[in-house]
């Protein structure tokens, strides 16, 4: 029996090789330069804020010189599989506008391109062509050691403090002739197909990465499986190789806890003559831990999840440009001569990358975000916050729509200026900052009225306010002209610099009126400008927000 018959009896309905899949899959027709970069997960888990730096990258290297963008689902691991997994890695890249420019949805049964499947589970006939390759070509072998065997080799190995893996004395099958191994397989016995290593530990090879630079690795000698026995799927490696060599990938945008595989990468792609992909290994993205600086973790931290920037109402823009300042070190100096652009304009360089991790920073987040709402009209603000308010909180969404118009103007206050108040970072921070300019929320109130302030100061500002001063149809300037008026009327200061140099002389100054009026109007110490407050809800409302106060 010869290698290509083993390979028959292994793979008998398969009759494509390596040549009619390369002919299948020609090289892309691109200009010069273009990038062909893909993000493919695995639906083990949901989406977080690594796999989403990593997406933003491909995204971006990809739209720089009219490249390609694609999606791959790498669900070759069944049993950890999570539900939901897929459609959310979907929603995400459609949220934040990164659609890929070839993909396949199972669940929708939409397909684009013509480099798939683009999911690994259909492609398991495309992957056993180019293993039957290699075992005819006597470069894998069929390895029919079993888990105790390997369990047992494990802990040998643990306990010599030998390096893990089968290799050298421990790939007993290596060598088997293909008339043993194929008896072996026509007994019935469980098998999976490993490489036939050609690598020596003790030799070195170079490898550039384009962020972290030359780096120098020992060869791969170890016989990798390259397919499972429990489904004949292949492994990630395997499916690696063939999917991004068939799919003319270009550049692979991964984590640096990918690095230690590059050796095993590097065998495969030099075992079939491939030229391998250009390799970016992300930095580890981190944060500030009280005096520490640590690894973001999906367990501790609720920024780490997608779901999290989604969920508080962070804008699309803002999540983005704080991920984009992270990915490249001048990221904000282009930003701040280009604060239009789109940031797909932005020259991404690898070389920019921190080698020493990322610190993601939720202020900064905040900053970006409170700095991109300000500069946003207020009928924008709405829309943003309709939307998310109908999937996060549908009571107030209801109130807003339900005073459409009103909530336009509250959300207009301080905002259509020249220094426009930064008083949200994120959507789900406007509620508790306008909740009193609606009646429906303005109930079972406490007043935070300064304990200074008697009852009868009180009274006496508010009666005398807003029965012989306040006028809704006044200008801001005569508003506050009667506002002084009153201050010094009661025994206050209006002028806040004579006050100052003599307090003892007065009750208070004109400040502590508008405090009196702001209190009793919003129960608030602090709120955005008082005049526009006061227009907006008008005196009738005023009369009824007073009755209250005992």
């Amino acid at each position: 029996m010869t290698t290509k018959d083993l390979a028959d009896l292994i793979f008998p309905n398969i009759t494509k090789t390596v040549a009619d899949y390369e002919a299948m899959y020609p090289e892309r027709n691109l200009k010069e330069g273009a990038k062909v970069t893909r993000y493919a997960p695995s639906p083990t888990g949901f989406m977080h804020i690594g796999n989403f730096m990593s997406a933003t990258i491909d995204y971006v290297m990809a739209k720089q010189n009219n490249g390609v963008f694609y999606l791959r689902n790498e669900d070759t691991d069944s049993a950890r599989e999570i539900e939901g997994a897929v459609e959310y890695i979907r929603h995400v890249l459609q949220h934040y506008n990164m659609n890929p420019d070839e993909y396949e949805y199972r669940d929708t049964q939409e397909i684009k391109g013509e480099y798939g499947p683009y999911i690994q589970s259909e492609r398991k006939e495309i992957y056993h062509a180019f293993i039957k390759h290699l075992i005819i070509e006597g470069k894998a072998y069929p390895c029919f050691l079993t888990q105790e065997e390997m369990d047992s080799i494990r802990e040998a190995q643990t306990k010599d403090k030998r390096r893990i893996g089968i290799y050298g004395r421990y790939a007993k099958y290596r060598n088997l002739t293909p008339d043993e191994a194929a008896e072996r397989i026509k007994n019935g016995e469980k098998y999976t197909i490993r490489l036939k290593s050609t690598g020596d530990f003790n030799r070195k090879f170079k490898f550039n990465d384009l962020a972290n630079g030359e780096m120098e690795f020992p060869e791969n000698d170890i016989d990798i499986p390259i397919m499972k026995s429990s489904n004949l799927l292949p492994t990630y490696h395997f499916a690696h190789l063939v999917d991004d060599h068939l799919m003319r990938t270009t550049h692979v945008v991964r984590g640096q806890e990918w690095i230690s595989s590059i050796p095993i990468h590097y065998e495969l792609f030099k075992t079939f003559g491939f030229k391998m992909p250009k390799y970016i290994h992300t930095p580890l993205i981190l944060k500030k831990d009280g005096d520490k600086i640590r690894k973001i973790s999906k367990r501790l931290d609720p920024e780490a999840r997608m779901t999290y920037y989604e969920e508080k109402g962070y804008p699309i823009y803002s999540v983005i440009e704080a991920i984009m300042t992270i990915a490249n070190s001048n990221y904000e100096q282009w930003r701040e001569g280009h604060p239009d652009a789109p940031f797909t304009d932005f020259d991404f360089s690898p070389k920019k990358m921190s080698s020493s991790g990322a610190l993601f920073d939720l202020d900064k987040l905040d900053n970006i975000s409170k700095n991109y709402l300000s500069k946003l009209k207020a009928t924008e603000v709405f829309n943003l916050l309709d939307t998310w308010s109908s999937e996060y909180d549908k009571d107030f969404n209801n109130l807003i729509n339900k005073y459409k118009d009103y909530t336009i103007s509250v959300l207009n206050i301080e905002r259509e200026q020249k220094k426009p108040r930064k008083d949200y970072a994120s959507l789900s921070e406007i509620k508790g900052q306008i909740w009193y300019m609606y009646d429906e929320l303005f109930t079972d109130v406490t007043y935070n009225f300064d304990s200074k302030y008697s009852k009868e100061d009180i009274n006496e500002v508010l009666t005398s306010y807003f029965n012989d001063y306040y006028n809704e149809e006044d200008d801001k300037d005569t508003w506050f002209n009667k506002m002084k008026e009153l201050t010094d009327k009661l025994g206050y200061c209006s002028n806040m610099k004579e006050y100052k140099e003599n307090p003892s002389k007065y009750k208070g100054s004109v400040a502590d009126i508008s405090n009196i009026i702001r209190v009793s109007i919003t129960t608030l110490t602090q709120t955005p400008d008082l005049y526009i407050i006061l227009k907006l809800l008008g005196k009738s409302r005023i009369k009824e927000r007073l009755s209250k106060i005992k």
